[in-house]
């Protein structure tokens, strides 16, 4: 194993990115263990090598564990946070009960932001845990092909551009490449906002507008974005970058995307209910429509695709009312 600045590491989530963390980064550390809710699944996995509900195809080396403990998290100098966004909080407030190390870096890979308070997940973090170093993972990060060894790149963000840099030379494999920013609230804004463009973007291809809509949808998201993350304190070249727009393409055409498989069952006229319980999993776009449109009009942002989800999820629109009001605004300058 090569020099790096961890030994082993403790991944919070046994879901799809929990899993294929523990697969990149086996090669790097001496031990990893996966925690997760279910005690029947930590029993699959170090029975079988393999996670028999997420990415069950991938069989874990031998120097990654599993678990339904959260204090065996504890020792390990390292903390992904790969949960959903919804349970950050209180996975957070339990590991800090059980007596986590200030030591202990802590890496959330969930995004979203928290219902009601707009809380991104490293603002949870930091609350929870005052003096720990805190970082964020982000970018086109599906967990089917990081898995699977393909080519990805990822921005480690953090305040610290010292602990975003020790981060940096444990990501870093010749599939995986790393880049630095101490732009936080950028990047977990882009990551989170993707989510809600990606349904968008879904509901555009099942409603079967064409190319050149989807097109114009998936470009306009982007001036949404980017209007909508500086104005909550995040920098523009942020959105040009990986946990941006590079999020946002693979978020929105992929078909690994939750987000995009939600949005698509809606345009072909299944309701949220229906779309939710044949994806089988979590979409955070679906959630945090509800928080990001909540957050959008606490700052008087002008948001007007995210408006349009929140009416199909939540309010009862028609997707393709929703989609032809968005065609037929007042006409307004490209750049304003």
């Amino acid at each position: 194993m090569s020099d790096v600045p961890f030994k082993s590491a403790a991944i919070i989530g046994s879901g799809s990115f929990g899993t294929a963390m523990a697969k990149l980064l086996a090669a790097r550390l001496e031990s990893i263990v996966l925690i997760g809710r279910d005690p029947a699944i930590a029993e699959a996995i170090n029975r079988e090598r393999k996670n028999p509900h997420y990415l069950s195809s991938v069989t874990l080396d031998a120097n990654v564990s599993a678990s339904s403990s959260l204090t065996d998290a504890l020792p390990h100098p390292l903390i992904l946070f790969a949960v959903p966004t919804s349970a950050t909080r209180e996975t957070a407030r339990t590991l800090a009960a059980a007596g986590l190390a200030a030591e202990a870096t802590l890496v959330s890979c969930a995004k979203g932001i928290e219902k009601h308070t707009g809380d991104r997940m490293s603002q949870i973090l930091r609350e929870i845990f005052p003096h720990n170093p805190i970082a964020a993972l982000s970018g086109p990060n599906h967990a089917e092909e990081i898995a699977a060894g393909m080519a990805t790149c990822a921005v480690i963000g953090s305040e610290d551009l010292q602990i975003a840099v020790r981060l940096q030379e444990l990501f870093t494999f010749p599939h995986f490449r790393s880049y630095t920013s101490d732009d936080l609230a950028g990047i977990e804004f882009g990551g989170a906002v993707k989510n809600v463009y990606a349904i968008a973007a879904g509901m555009a291809h099942g409603l079967g507008l064409g190319d050149n809509a989807v097109a114009a949808l998936v470009t306009r998201a982007l001036a949404e974005m980017t209007r909508l993350g500086t104005a909550l304190g995040g920098r523009m070249e942020t959105f040009a970058g990986l946990s941006g727009v590079g999020d946002l393409i693979v978020t929105c055409f992929s078909e690994h995307s939750r987000n995009h498989r939600v949005g698509l069952a809606l345009g072909g006229g299944k309701s949220l209910e229906e779309a939710v319980a044949a994806l089988g999993m979590v979409a955070e776009g679906v959630p945090n429509t509800l928080s990001i449109h909540e957050t959008a009009h606490r700052a008087g942002v002008r948001t007007p695709i995210i408006d349009a989800v929140h009416s199909i999820l939540y309010q009862g629109k028609p997707a393709p009312l929703a989609m032809k009001e968005l065609l037929t605004r007042d006409p307004r300058p490209e750049h304003s």
